[in-house]
Order: structure tokens, then C-alpha cells, then sequence
């Protein structure tokens, strides 16, 4: 569930002097390779459509299933019912569907809502390092 609260209003002064409810939470911006594997088959014994493997893929490697239980997988595989559902013609899905990607954090403006944060993992920063001030100044003196 999502937490509760205005949404985060980056960029834009404060209006209140209340402390936040809420602190982002900072995920490292990796792919997540230890999700489970879709079944073999669907419960009813259908195949998987195409989109909905393809789908899967992208859902499983997120980073921020990092954070997820078992619970939080056991409503991902049953998501992927409904998206399923959803791939083989059944539009009506089409609501439901879009509301547990939400709830999932699929997109930027859902992560957002649930102040999930991608950051650059510690130590693979690329591009120049900064230098001591002291260290600058070694070089300068001698």
C-alpha cells in the first residue's frame, strides 16, 4: 500500500514546517536477478502468451524487487494472470491491470508515489573523481 501523504514536491519550496512522514527509500539502479521464474503454466494449464513472458521479464528485473517478500511475489505471479488475461484479448483487464502496475511501481511516476528512489550504486561512479583541496595544494607547493 502506498504510504500516506501528499506527494513529494522535489524541486519546489516547502510550505509547511512539518517534518515528512515519509523518507525516500534509495534503491541501487541495478537489475534484480534473483526473481522467481514464471511457471511452466498457467493454474488452468494454458501456455503463457508471448507478451505476457516478455512482460514478466521486465516486471522480475526491477531493482526495486530487491525490497519485495513473498507476498510481494505471490501478487506479481497473480498480476501476471491478469496480464495475461489482458494479452489474450480480455480488455477488460485492462484496469486492473494498470492499477497493480501501479501498486507495483512499474513507472516512474508510480515509484515516485510510493517514494522509491533509483540511485547510482556506491562505487561504479564513472566520470572524473573529485580531488582533496590538500592534496591540490601538495601538488601546487612542491
Amino acid at each position: 500500500m502506498p504510504p500516506a501523504g501528499r506527494k513529494p514536491n522535489e524541486g519546489q519550496p516547502v510550505r509547511h514546517r512539518v517534518a515528512p512522514r515519509h523518507d525516500w527509500i534509495e534503491v541501487a539502479d541495478r537489475p534484480f536477478e534473483d526473481g522467481p521464474r514464471l511457471p511452466r503454466v498457467q493454474p488452468m494449464g494454458f501456455a503463457w502468451p508471448a507478451a505476457t513472458k516478455r512482460w514478466w521479464q521486465v516486471i522480475s528485473r526491477m531493482p526495486h524487487c530487491a525490497l519485495w517478500g513473498e507476498a510481494d511475489w505471490q501478487f506479481a505471479l497473480d498480476t501476471a494472470l491478469i496480464a495475461a488475461a489482458f494479452h489474450r484479448g480480455e480488455v477488460k483487464q485492462a484496469v486492473e491491470l494498470r492499477q497493480r502496475e501501479k501498486v507495483m511501481g512499474t513507472t516512474l511516476d508510480s515509484r515516485r508515489d510510493l517514494r522509491i528512489r533509483y540511485v547510482e550504486p556506491a562505487g561504479e561512479r564513472e566520470g572524473p573523481s573529485i580531488a582533496a583541496i590538500e592534496d591540490y595544494r601538495e601538488k601546487l607547493r612542491g
